[in-house]
């Protein structure tokens, strides 16, 4: 009987997760670009500001920018998935693109997927558009467009 428990919620259906708002997106919107550091550093803990300091490291287009990106991308990622482990996450379901808040995380992961083929790291760009496919295509399809491998 157990055993059959187990298997039931083993199969269940996985939730969609929606981040809480991000404080650091209102900072964003009301600080200059003169200031934008100092919005990082007043939330580290915001996958977006991780996404936008990454997504400006890839345009600068050298080696030093892609391994820049690659470390702000994957601080991003890391902090995303903590922030979705506490809104109830548990690895794996959907996290809509249309929820506006889970957007610096889908960019943060997408950020790293690109930082990680511009160095060669072919398992872990798979790995992370896998994820990102697996989580939200809707999301997949908007970065893919707006955000090429070839920034």
């Amino acid at each position: 009987m157990a055993e059959d428990a187990r298997t039931l919620l083993l199969a269940a259906p996985v939730g969609r997760t929606e981040l809480p708002e991000d404080p650091a997106l209102a900072d964003l919107l009301t600080a200059g670009d003169e200031a934008f550091l100092d919005v990082v550093a007043r939330h580290p803990d915001s996958s977006l500001v991780w996404a936008l300091l990454a997504e400006a490291s890839l345009r600068a287009g050298n080696v030093q920018g892609d391994l820049t990106a690659y470390a702000f991308a994957r601080t991003g990622y890391h902090r995303g998935l903590d922030a979705l482990r506490r809104a109830g996450w548990r690895g794996k379901g959907p996290i809509p693109w249309a929820h506006e808040p889970n957007q610096g995380f889908l960019r943060a992961l997408w950020a790293l997927a690109s930082a990680a083929r511009r160095i060669g790291e072919q398992a872990e760009y798979e790995r992370c558009v896998l994820f990102l496919l697996e989580a939200s295509e809707e999301g997949y399809v908007a970065l893919v467009t707006s955000r090429p491998l070839s920034l």
